[in-house]
């Protein structure tokens, strides 16, 4: 995930809220039986998964080969065809910082708007915030990490810094009425302080949650989580007080063990998770970093896992076949490379 030196807030927080007042307040029963799940087995709420889209934002803001805007219109159009209800747009970050989002405004009052979709962009300041409310956005994420070292690298800030600078950018989109989400970046492992320890990253996620954050993502931006990792950071997150059902989860497929972790954010009742249709992103601060879990892996491992997500694989690889088209280079996702599956009769489906 990448921000922009030149957004800086200028103001720190007034205090760090180390005792996680205003916590989100746990509710129901996490499930930690079998991962696959036959028709039938259990309520059906329980068995429904959000995938949250990245692609067209943190998918492309790295790419050094331009997008044109009606391209990145067409890509987001696929991406609702294929079923994704919440696709990150675009970034309202100083273009001069990001120029493949440069054209962040356009994009914005370019997306064809209906019942059940949501895109939210991501804002880094109030500078952000006024550009993205005169586009016409509705939603927003913003973003910080677990590692003084990498908010640094990343945005010019510290934690608190940072802090303080979404402090206004919250406060006005909730006085809009926006729904609000914040990434906790290097949640498990920072490339320059190296492990980090789970508390770490809860506590800043309290923080965001004090400053009115509806959902937190805890990212592993540089590909080091496995699954007994995430399923300790989501019970001690939990138990801190953040609610299950407001926990999402990013994962770089860096060392290949997204889709691990997706299942073992799924035994401990996560049920939300970020990809990028084409497994196209990554981080310029992280070195070695990845892209981001393929939307079509993780579409494909649902589906054959029993989960409901409403999310249909062909269409997510016209999505993913477009955008590499764009690109200028075939698709790195197995599922892309591979195809799908079809389990009645034992055919491989078309290769994008």
């Amino acid at each position: 995930m990448r921000g922009d030196r030149g957004d800086r807030g200028p103001d720190r927080p007034d205090r760090a809220c180390a005792d996680g007042a205003h916590r989100l307040e746990a509710r129901g029963d996490r499930r930690t039986g079998s991962l696959t799940l036959r028709p039938g087995d259990g309520p059906a709420a329980d068995r429904q998964v959000r995938i949250y889209e990245v692609g067209p934002r943190d998918g492309l803001q790295n790419e050094s080969h331009r997008i044109p805007t009606e391209g990145k219109l067409e890509f987001i159009r696929l991406l609702a065809a294929a079923g994704l209800t919440e696709i990150e747009a675009t970034s309202f970050v100083r273009p001069s910082a990001i120029p493949q989002l440069a054209d962040a405004d356009q994009v914005v009052r370019g997306l064809e708007r209906r019942p059940g979709l949501r895109y939210p962009v991501l804002v880094p300041n109030e500078r952000g915030m006024t550009r993205a409310e005169a586009a016409g956005a509705s939603a927003l994420a913003v973003f910080t990490a677990a590692s003084d070292a990498f908010t640094e690298h990343n945005i010019g800030l510290t934690i608190a810094e940072s802090l303080a600078a979404f402090r206004p950018v919250l406060v006005r989109a909730t006085e809009l009425g926006w729904w609000r989400r914040a990434y906790v970046s290097t949640a498990f492992g920072c490339p320059y302080l190296g492990r980090i320890a789970p508390r770490a990253a809860i506590e800043v996620a309290l923080r965001l949650v004090e400053l009115g954050a509806e959902e937190i993502c805890f990212g592993d931006t540089i590909g080091v989580a496995v699954p007994d990792q995430v399923e300790e950071l989501t019970e001690l997150a939990i138990a801190a007080g953040l609610v299950p059902e407001r926990i999402a989860y990013h994962f770089h497929d860096t060392r290949g063990t997204a889709l691990a972790n997706v299942a073992a954010g799924l035994r401990a009742g996560i049920r939300t998770f970020d990809a990028s249709t084409g497994g196209t992103g990554g981080c310029p601060y992280a070195p070695g970093a990845a892209g981001n879990l393929a939307t079509e892996d993780l579409v494909y491992f649902l589906d054959a896992s029993g989960w409901i997500h409403g999310v249909r694989l062909a269409g997510v690889l016209d999505a993913a076949r477009f955008i590499a088209g764009l690109l200028g280079r075939p698709l790195a996702s197995k599922v892309g490379q591979a195809g799908g599956w079809d389990p009645t009769t034992g055919a491989a489906l078309p290769r994008p």
